[in-house]
């Protein structure tokens, strides 16, 4: 039986997908959801993102002007990326998300596939430690035509300090709520990569970032597309 909190916020996600309103928004709805469905959940997020605030995690992630670190992973459908290709062909967004059950996930990429046309030539590139079951059925979810890929034991995310324990109590309440983070990821940890996006220019170098361990709060697509702009006015000066 789904749990009544899961059904409205799966209710809620259907509602804001398309909506003419910023992502921030849209992400702000479902926290408002899961306040006012279930107050003990909302003050257990509020605790363990304080306590990721105060041990300013994700701060020491790859800043702009840095070289992205190099990787080759297997995308949704087992085939093997790596960012040189990808920087072949042009610059790249890099998403890093938790996972096809997070709700602020599924609204994040699926405001990615809206904007993947004007973001072009920047390819967008999902990354999760979730396996392919997995952020296959988020890509199909999302509508998107980029690729989802599976960092996996999220060895690429620790490199980059890009990643978070969930503590007993955490893991309890996600638990509770019927989300089993290890079956997903393919492991036995409860670990989870911090949201976070990667503008990086076609030289592997990082043009924009957004890392916030407060996984309610993501990149606005319109500050993406920004980045993205900086990235192809570099493009052309240097031509």
């Amino acid at each position: 039986m789904t749990h009544p909190m899961v059904q409205a916020l799966e209710d809620a996600v259907q509602q804001c997908r398309g909506k003419g309103t910023s992502l921030s928004d849209r992400l702000q709805m479902i926290a408002d959801l899961v306040r006012d469905r279930a107050p003990p959940f909302a003050v257990q997020v509020d605790n363990f993102v304080g306590r990721l605030d105060a041990a300013k995690a994700g701060s020491n992630a790859p800043q702009v002007g840095e070289p992205m670190p190099r990787f080759t992973m297997p995308d949704q459908n087992g085939r093997f990326v790596s960012l040189d290709s990808l920087l072949e062909k042009g610059p790249v967004v890099l998403a890093f998300h938790r996972g096809h059950w997070c709700p602020y996930c599924r609204l994040n990429m699926a405001g990615l596939a809206e904007i993947e046309d004007r973001a072009a030539p920047a390819q967008i590139v999902g990354i999760s430690a979730e396996t392919q079951q997995y952020t296959r059925k988020l890509q199909q979810e999302a509508g998107g035509h980029f690729p989802i890929l599976s960092d996996v034991g999220a060895g690429y995310a620790l490199s980059m300090n890009l990643v978070v324990w969930v503590d007993q109590q955490m893991s309890s309440m996600i638990e509770g709520a019927g989300w089993d983070i290890p079956l997903y990821q393919g492991g036995t940890d409860w670990i989870l990569p911090i949201p976070a996006v990667f503008v990086v220019r076609q030289d592997g170098i990082i043009a924009a970032r957004h890392v916030d361990p407060d996984y309610r709060k993501r990149m606005e697509l319109d500050d993406l597309l920004r980045g993205v702009d900086l990235v192809r006015e570099a493009t052309v000066r240097s031509d």
